[in-house]
């Protein structure tokens, strides 16, 4: 069975001697060879194993987020007091550089584009700001970041200009200030026995038991912007795969490319508690009209 890191998820790690604790169990210690840290693992004749408990988010894409959702996101950071937090990304629209943007026309000179996307970084930046202040409050140190495909365009649009490599993703939102371990479009955060990435590469109605067929592990992405859930029993036990939904404005003027199609989306984020080795359970959290119940406290993102 898998361990890892109780500080930063490696899996280089060795026993390092053990602890009896005053309940009469033992807890093994073990050394981090990644981060130099100590930790212990408690046995079953001792205290309950140490929860690490994580809140994960969808895509925000600030300045288009939902306002009273990302209150309750807010309020709901200080109730939890996660220790991890886990950006899913599209953390941004990027509008401005978005393909889309410039279909069927031609792009017009940088000095035209260049303010309109200078906007754009300060309102995505004022957006996490909000977020990382709220992490402060509680002492959330682990923090990531994953890259979504509209983190990407940013990345996009530096490659065609590549003497502006100051609007790459990483430095654009200042990750490396802001103490997130960043992960790259397309790559998966493992933590414990729960992997998570942007959610782009396998769709479809069902693109829950879609992921869970192609990659036959436990998986958490957003991306599809709806909530599903799907389980499945392997040989070595059961797998689930969850979509966590939006964080984003779900109004039709903040959403004009869909040509006012109906759409299925959901706000919402996730509570995960880590223990064991690797263990964890999942509470999806919806947010209906800026309004979400945890563990019977009502948070109104609207007040």
């Amino acid at each position: 069975m898998d361990r890892f890191c109780q500080y930063c998820n490696s899996d280089n790690i060795v026993k390092y001697g053990v602890r009896v604790n005053k309940t009469g169990g033992n807890s093994q210690r073990y050394f981090c060879n990644s981060c130099k840290k100590e930790f212990s693992i408690r046995d079953d004749r001792g205290c309950d194993r140490e929860i690490r408990r994580a809140i994960v988010t969808p895509d925000k894409h600030f300045p288009y987020e939902d306002k009273p959702a990302i209150n309750a996101l807010l309020k709901a950071i200080g109730l939890v007091k996660p220790s991890i937090y886990v950006d899913l990304g599209d953390t941004g629209e990027w509008e401005s550089v978005s393909q889309w943007k410039w279909k069927r026309k031609k792009r017009p000179p940088l000095e035209y584009m260049i303010p309109e996307i200078d906007k754009e970084v300060a309102a995505v930046n004022s957006g996490m700001d909000l977020i990382d202040h709220a992490l402060d409050g509680v002492k959330c140190d682990e923090r990531h970041f994953i890259e979504g495909n509209h983190d990407n365009w940013l990345n996009r649009f530096v490659e065609g200009y590549p003497y502006l490599d100051q609007y790459r993703l990483k430095k654009a939102i200042k990750l490396d200030e802001r103490g997130y371990t960043y992960h790259p479009f397309g790559k998966f955060l493992k933590i414990g026995k729960l992997h998570f990435y942007h959610g782009h590469q396998y769709g479809g109605q069902y693109h829950t038991a879609n992921h869970l067929r192609r990659l036959g592990c436990n998986i958490m992405y957003g991306h599809w912007h709806d909530l599903q859930h799907m389980t499945a029993t392997h040989m070595d036990g059961p797998k689930s795969a969850w979509s966590i939904g939006c964080l984003k404005d779900m109004s039709t003027d903040a959403n004009a490319w869909l040509d006012n199609r109906r759409i299925n989306w959901a706000h919402a984020f996730a509570i995960i508690d880590f223990y064991g080795e690797g263990d964890f359970t999942v509470d999806v959290v919806q947010i209906i009209d800026g309004k979400c119940s945890i563990w019977g406290n009502m948070i109104d993102g609207n007040a």
